[in-house]
């Protein structure tokens, strides 16, 4: 199957996952007693902030990849797993507002663990990008921007566990305790879960296959410039001669 084609089923998958998600969320799911619809944001913000750090989780093990075997398509890799967890952190951070506004009264609470602990990963991997094209020799830049993948890959996990030690969970926990939730609100879940998945995988894709062309567009250019540089001199040689001969030629007419 070629790659065109891939992703073309990829994305129909991933349109058809996130509808039926959608359905499930507004038609199937109960309508939570205490928060009533607001509580249906839940399952958006809750997949996309277990998809968003999963991603960060992922570009450091694609960057280990990279370190290991020097291959570059690993380095591409990790910054687009990155990349687009950075986006939809955005989208659980603007979800989770809401979210807060709703139940709490305010855009933002600084007193939830969770919700600082999730922003302190955003400004950190924030910084990935400056620091990465700080850096103009590209080797150089690989490397330093896959041994920082690896190191902020290894926080999440370690600020996930710390936070889910030493919390009050003044925050809903959903990670490991779907079993909580009644039937159709755990089923809406995770299928909103793998649709969500589905559409960073889907988006990696689209992602890495525009920077493959983008990059085989100016190495062509690239060739075609030092082509057309190296054929000059040859034309301007070749064309030295002939003048040469009209030169000697207008010379013996004069004589």
């Amino acid at each position: 199957m070629s790659s065109s084609s891939r992703l073309r089923h990829l994305s129909v998958a991933s349109a058809l996952a996130l509808t039926g998600a959608l359905a499930l969320v507004f038609f199937y799911a109960p309508t939570e007693a205490d928060q009533g619809f607001l509580q249906k944001i839940f399952y958006i913000h809750v997949p996309l902030a277990i998809v968003c750090l999963c991603g960060f989780v992922a570009g450091g093990l694609l960057a280990i990849q990279h370190l290991r075997t020097g291959d570059s398509r690993w380095d591409l890799r990790s910054y687009v797993a990155i990349h687009m967890s950075l986006i939809f952190g955005v989208g659980v951070l603007i979800t989770g507002s809401i979210w807060a506004k709703g139940s709490w009264g305010h855009w933002w609470v600084w007193d939830s663990p969770t919700l600082v602990s999730f922003l302190i990963i955003f400004l950190l991997y924030a910084t990935y990008q400056p620091l990465r094209f700080s850096i103009e020799d590209p080797e150089r830049q690989s490397r330093y921007a896959s041994v920082f993948a690896i190191a902020a890959g290894a926080f999440v996990p370690m600020n996930f566990v710390a936070v889910r030690l030493s919390t009050a969970y003044v925050h809903p926990r959903v990670l490991g305790d779907t079993s909580n939730l009644p039937g159709p609100m755990a089923l809406t879940f995770l299928i909103s879960l793998g649709a969500f998945a589905l559409l960073f995988l889907t988006l990696c894709m689209y992602e890495t296959a525009a920077k493959r062309a983008r990059a085989k567009a100016r190495a062509l250019k690239r060739k075609l410039s030092a082509d057309g540089a190296s054929a000059a001199p040859m034309r301007r040689r070749s064309a030295e001669p002939a003048l040469g001969s009209a030169t000697a030629a207008n010379a013996g007419g004069r004589g």
